[in-house]
C-alpha cells in the first residue's frame, strides 16, 4: 500500500496545461517526460543517462517523470525502486488510458517545470542530445526540437521502405497542413524541449503516438531550433512504429487541418453577414430609385458599413480566444483601426475588381459586386488573423 502512494495522482478530463500555480510548493527549471510501455529492459538505463546529463547542465532544477501505461511487465514498478535512487524521479502509472501521445500530456500535467520535454525510455533518443536542445532554450527558442533530418542527423539502420515512409508522411503533411509541417524538418520527432507558456490553457487534442505537431499546430510556438541527432535502433524490446501509427499520423494532421479552417469558417460566415450589409446599403445609395448616388461613392459608403458590421462580429466570437485579456477600450480601438487599414486595403483591391469587372466583363454591378468580395476574402483573413488580433500590445 505504501508502493502504490508513492505513484503520482493521474489527470483526468480535458488535456489542459495550466500555467504554474503561484502555490506550487517549488518551481523548478525542467520537467521531463518519459512515456513507457512494455520498457523495464531500459528504464533504469535511460533514467542514469538522464541524470547524469541533467545533472551537469541543471543540478537539483529538474525532475524526470516516468509516465507508464501499465505495463505487463510492470515497468512502473521498477520505476518507482529506482526513486530511492534518484529522488528527482518521478512515477505516474494509467490504468485507463493509452497512447504515447496522451500519456506526454499527463505528465506535463503534474509537471512543476518551466520547461516541458520529452524523450523515449528505449534509448533510440541519444541523452547527450539534451546539452543542446537546452542551450537552444536558453538562447531565446520556444521550441527546441532533435531532428534526423538536419546537419547532424540521420537515421542508423533504417530499411529502404521505412525511410520512404517517413519522408512521404512529412511530404503528405506539408500538402495538408503547410503551416505547421514546414516549420520543421521532422514533424514525427518524439524527443523536444518547449516553453510552459506556449502550451498554457491550450486543450490539446493529439492521435496516435507523436506530439509534436500538435504542440506546433496548436501552441503559441515563435522561435524553433531544430538540433540534429542520429536515431539509434532498439537495443532491446520491439519497436512500436507500426503501419497504424503512419494513419493516425495522416488523421491526425486532418483534425488539425479541420481546427485551423474552424476558425476561417467563422471568418467567411461573418463576411456573408458584410455581404448583406454591404449589397443593402449599395442598392440604397446608388440605385435609381432611391438616392441614386455615383457606384464608386456608394460601395466606399456600403463598404465601411460592412467592414464595421464585421469587425464587431470577429472581435465578439472569431479572434475572441486571441484576445481574453486584451479587453480594454484602448485596445479594441487599436484593434478596430488595423482591422480598418486592413480591411481599407481590400476594399480598394475589390473597388478595382468592381470597377474592372462592371466595365468590362459584367454588366450587372451586384454579380460584380459580390465576385470583387469574395475574391478579396483570403487576403482579408490572413492579413487580420496576422496583425489584428495577433500584436495587440497586453500592457495598454
Amino acid at each position: 500500500m505504501l508502493r502504490q502512494n508513492l505513484l503520482l495522482p493521474i489527470s483526468t478530463g480535458d488535456l489542459l496545461i495550466e500555467p504554474l500555480p503561484p502555490t506550487i510548493d517549488r518551481e523548478i527549471l525542467l520537467s521531463l517526460i518519459i512515456p513507457t510501455y512494455q520498457e523495464r529492459n531500459n528504464i533504469a538505463q535511460i533514467v542514469e543517462q538522464l541524470t547524469i546529463e541533467l545533472d551537469r547542465l541543471i543540478p537539483n532544477d529538474y525532475e524526470l517523470i516516468v509516465v507508464d501505461d501499465n505495463s505487463p511487465d510492470r515497468t512502473w514498478e521498477l520505476a518507482q525502486d529506482l526513486t530511492e535512487q534518484y529522488p528527482h524521479l518521478r512515477v505516474l502509472r494509467r490504468t485507463k488510458e493509452r497512447g504515447l501521445a496522451t500519456a506526454v500530456i499527463r505528465g506535463w500535467q503534474t509537471a512543476r517545470g518551466q520547461i516541458l520535454g520529452v524523450i523515449d525510455a528505449d534509448l533510440q533518443h541519444p541523452p547527450e542530445v539534451l546539452r543542446q536542445l537546452w542551450q537552444a532554450i536558453e538562447s531565446g527558442a520556444d521550441l527546441a526540437i532533435a531532428s534526423r533530418n538536419v546537419e547532424g542527423g540521420g537515421v542508423s539502420e533504417w530499411s529502404l521502405l521505412r525511410r520512404c515512409l517517413s519522408r512521404g508522411a512529412q511530404l503528405l503533411g506539408l500538402i495538408i497542413l503547410p503551416e505547421t509541417i514546414g516549420r520543421v524538418t521532422d514533424p514525427m520527432s518524439g524527443y523536444f524541449l518547449l516553453r510552459r507558456e506556449t502550451i498554457a490553457s491550450k486543450v490539446l487534442s493529439p492521435v496516435g503516438y507523436k506530439i509534436s505537431i500538435e504542440v506546433i499546430g496548436r501552441g503559441d510556438i515563435g522561435k524553433i531550433v531544430e538540433v540534429g541527432y542520429e536515431f539509434q535502433e532498439r537495443q532491446t524490446g520491439n519497436s512500436k512504429v507500426t503501419g497504424r501509427q503512419y494513419l493516425e499520423y495522416i488523421q491526425h494532421l486532418f483534425r488539425l487541418r479541420l481546427a485551423r479552417s474552424g476558425r476561417f469558417l467563422q471568418f467567411i460566415a461573418v463576411g456573408l453577414s458584410g455581404v448583406v450589409v454591404d449589397m443593402s446599403l449599395l442598392y440604397l445609395f446608388s440605385d435609381a430609385s432611391t438616392l441614386a448616388l455615383p457606384l464608386i461613392l456608394s460601395k466606399i459608403l456600403a463598404g465601411e458599413s460592412a467592414i464595421i458590421n464585421n469587425f464587431l462580429w470577429n472581435d465578439r466570437w472569431t479572434f475572441a480566444d486571441l484576445i481574453r485579456t486584451q479587453t480594454s477600450r484602448r485596445q479594441k480601438f487599436r484593434r478596430f483601426l488595423k482591422f480598418n487599414l486592413i480591411c481599407l486595403v481590400g476594399l480598394m483591391l475589390s473597388l478595382t475588381l468592381l470597377h474592372l469587372l462592371y466595365n468590362f466583363a459584367i454588366h450587372d454591378r451586384y454579380i460584380a459586386n459580390f465576385i470583387a468580395i469574395a475574391s478579396v476574402t483570403l487576403f482579408n483573413y490572413w492579413l487580420n488573423l496576422k496583425l489584428s488580433w495577433r500584436v495587440t500590445d497586453d500592457s495598454a
